[in-house]
């Protein structure tokens, strides 16, 4: 039987591998992670993320070709193919701080496989990499191999959290990228017979390794792209009385471009986005192409400035003060059908109301509110360090209670904010919600999932993102 073990159970590890258990049930599969709260979490009835469709995959295969473990050396010592999924943080200080991917947790694990190892192996780069990163864990393995063959490849995942399964179920592609020597075209034939069980051929395209790593940083950028491109139109929507949803749908009709990622909001998060674009302007600066860094960093300044916009509509639309004001806040997480809080938006928006001392009643279906208190006082990039290094007793912040229901969230409110799409937001009784803020009555829709008219008959003042302006808006700056 061949055994596949992939170091790192989180987002994107224990979905995959869960996946090719079941479509491979020749193939035993185990998990592995030096956190022993995740493996049993993984080991339990509640799962540490909530992905649709997971639970039943991870039941079906669990205890039979499907394992999760902490013995990370043992599973990987009898594997023939190793995925690495470990975090790849933006570095925080030192060469590249703030842009640079850390590959720390890269480096030793490719120690531990070169240690470990008694056997040939193919290890693959699951996380998201810079350009090159093969070639350097390529030489930390051949110069500790002790005469141990090891063949490098890089399947950069594509997956779309809350649709993760059935992205994995049916991809538009998998990538796999190895070293063009008859070596590596074996180690690519291997892992590409793994996922012929389920995904046709022709979706299955394989490169050399750099143009694998790039493909991966240059699909994220394109599409965080997208989003800020329709967001910066989304700002001329309001500005001259243009509906933005109306824009991009005659936009999105052209067949070249598509109407995918053209949503307005109050900005794109997650974990992948901003830190791939900067890992891209990063490499980009380093090979001497500044105007090429310059254009991808826009797309970020966009992005930052759309959650500016937000908050300075929401403290001018109120008298140009929140302090000591309630908001609701609705949906924590950076999208629907998903618990995931990495570079959510509402971060962003949390931290400037509560900067002018606003105070916070949010309500999340997914997130806890240990997760929200931690994301709202953790430094920017600590998030994407492994739980065990991060702050263990983060300063709760005062000004914010985590609610169970929009009701409860909303009762008193001076304003309401929508910052996730969540299907239950579109279905609230929302003259319910009226009946029981302060007034005027608020609300600031960062996703467009409200019927616009339908609450202003109610009595709301609404703003939209990029809806034309309530006339109470009108004649306020949407930059301080």
């Amino acid at each position: 039987m061949v055994k596949i073990c992939c170091i790192g159970a989180g987002y994107v590890g224990g979905p995959t591998m869960a996946v090719i258990a079941l479509k491979c049930p020749n193939i035993h599969v185990a998990v592995v992670d030096i956190s022993v709260a995740r493996i049993n979490a993984w080991n339990s009835d509640t799962l540490p993320i909530y992905e649709p469709g997971l639970d039943e995959v991870v039941k079906k295969c669990r205890g039979k070709n499907l394992s999760f473990s902490n013995d990370v050396e043992k599973h990987v010592s009898e594997a023939d193919i190793v995925f690495v999924s470990v975090n790849t943080p933006t570095k925080t200080q030192g060469l590249g701080a703030g842009k640079a991917a850390d590959l720390t947790y890269w480096e030793s694990a490719a120690r531990m496989i070169a240690d470990v190892a008694k056997s040939n192996k193919i290890v693959v780069e699951k996380s998201t990499v810079p350009v090159k990163t093969a070639e350097a864990i390529e030489k930390i393995l051949t110069h500790n191999s002790k005469g141990i063959n090891f063949q490098i490849l890089s399947n950069p995942e594509f997956l779309a959290e809350g649709t993760a399964i059935s992205d994995l179920f049916n991809p538009d592609r998998v990538l796999i990228g190895g070293r063009e020597t008859p070596e590596g075209k074996k180690a690519i034939e291997t892992l590409r017979d793994v996922y012929a069980h389920w995904v046709p051929l022709d979706r299955i395209i394989c490169t050399n390794l750099w143009s694998a790593e790039l493909s991966k940083l240059a699909a994220n950028a394109f599409l965080a792209q997208r989003i800020s491109s329709v967001n910066s139109m989304s700002a001329l929507c309001e500005a001259t009385g243009a509906d933005v949803s109306q824009v991009s749908h005659a936009v999105g009709k052209d067949t070249r471009i598509g109407p995918k990622f053209l949503n307005a909001s109050v900005g794109f998060g997650g974990s992948c986005f901003q830190k791939d674009i900067l890992n891209l302007v990063y490499i980009c600066e380093c090979n001497g192409l500044p105007e090429v860094a310059n254009y991808w960093k826009q797309v970020i300044k966009v992005n930052d400035y759309q959650k500016t916009r937000f908050v300075n509509r929401i403290v001018s639309s109120m008298f140009n003060t929140v302090s000591g004001k309630k908001i609701a806040v609705l949906g924590f997480a950076f999208k629907k059908d998903t618990g995931d809080t990495r570079e959510t938006p509402a971060i962003d928006v949390c931290i400037g109301l509560i900067g002018d001392k606003a105070k916070l009643s949010i309500y999340d279906p997914q997130v806890h509110q240990d997760q929200i208190q931690r994301d709202l006082s953790m430094k920017k990039f600590d998030w994407d360090h492994p739980v065990h290094l991060q702050p263990m007793s983060p300063t709760s912040v005062t000004d914010v209670t985590v609610v169970c229901d929009a009701y409860t969230a909303t009762k008193d409110a001076h304003g309401l904010c929508i910052l996730t799409e969540w299907d239950e937001f579109t279905k609230l009784d929302y003259q319910k919600i009226f009946d029981n803020m302060q007034k005027p009555a608020f609300v600031f829709d960062g996703r467009n999932v409200v019927d616009v008219e339908k609450l202003r008959k109610i009595g709301f003042i609404v703003y939209s993102i990029g809806k034309p302006l309530d006339d109470w808006l009108k004649d306020m700056p949407a930059v301080v």
